[in-house]
């Protein structure tokens, strides 16, 4: 199986169009029609659908794509096992993050890791608990950082955080030195990342909370600033305001939440994956 033909097709897909893998892949649009259509001699089947609105992957490719994601990966893997043998140290790593690490914690720990490993490229994926234990799972990310509830397999814990709740300022129970935990269903609550089994879906089911959700947002910063605005109040982990600033009080529970976050990592580890989870065991 030829992995550039596959590694077009996924192109191709992500994309949208012929045209915009064309762009990004360096090929003309008919050397990407040449190429997918050559895979598909070889597989013997339809992979990709034409429409006036782009291009989406037939059902006999979509029982097909994590195969050609697999092969990819391998790929990727056998490069850079060679290298490691060779004595060099190069690769490319996915690695996806929530927002708050992405944000807090990853930044000085790629800078060092940067001037230590600098054939190694970094590319962080943000995203929330679902989506990153799926990308994850497709062989789309590497590594992915996530709470450890949301996930079952091969796991590096990293460190403990706690849930705090965020109020406007001038919010009447501002000054107490805890928030309590049912008092999250008397108030208009703001939503996070909805549909993304989010630390704020996984208390909600493990506490049975009725939470009266007045807004949601995609945004942790956006939802911030909801709160400071005074439409309501939300949830996220301590390390998410670690650096913010605002009319916004953050309050522990009453009784404490806390989370664990960690790694969820492959059976099999490549050397380039290895090297960055030893620095970010030890940086962390």
């Amino acid at each position: 199986m030829d992995t550039e033909k596959c590694r077009i097709l996924l192109t191709t897909l992500k994309a949208g169009s012929m045209s915009k893998a064309a762009e990004i892949l360096g090929y003309t649009p008919s050397g990407i029609l040449r190429a997918i259509k050559s895979l598909e001699e070889d597989v013997g089947l339809p992979l990709l659908l034409r429409t006036p609105r782009g291009v989406t992957v037939t059902k006999e490719g979509e029982k097909i794509l994590p195969a050609l994601k697999e092969i990819l990966h391998q790929e990727q893997f056998i490069k850079e096992m060679s290298a490691d043998l060779r004595g060099l140290v190069t690769g490319e790593l996915n690695i996806g993050t929530f927002f708050s690490v992405a944000a807090n914690l990853m930044p000085p720990i790629l800078s060092d890791f940067r001037k230590k490993y600098p054939g190694i490229r970094i590319n962080l994926v943000q995203a929330g608990n679902k989506e990153l234990r799926e990308r994850f799972a497709g062989h789309e990310l590497d590594a992915a950082i996530i709470s450890r509830q949301s996930y079952e397999g091969p796991w590096i814990p990293l460190l403990r955080d706690e849930l705090m709740v965020w109020l406007p300022e001038n919010h009447p129970l501002s000054s107490l030195p805890a928030f309590p935990l049912k008092q999250l269903e008397k108030e208009p609550f703001i939503d996070e990342l909805p549909g993304e089994e989010t630390d704020i879906w996984w208390l909600s089911r493990k506490e049975n909370l009725h939470l009266n959700i007045a807004f949601t947002s995609i945004d942790n910063y956006a939802a911030y600033k909801m709160v400071e605005a005074g439409l309501g109040i939300t949830l996220n982990n301590r390390l998410m305001t670690a650096t913010w600033q605002g009319k916004v009080k953050v309050l522990p529970l009453n009784p404490p939440q806390y989370i664990e976050l960690g790694m969820a990592v492959p059976e099999v580890i490549s050397p380039a994956l290895g090297k960055f989870i030893e620095y970010v065991r030890k940086a962390v």
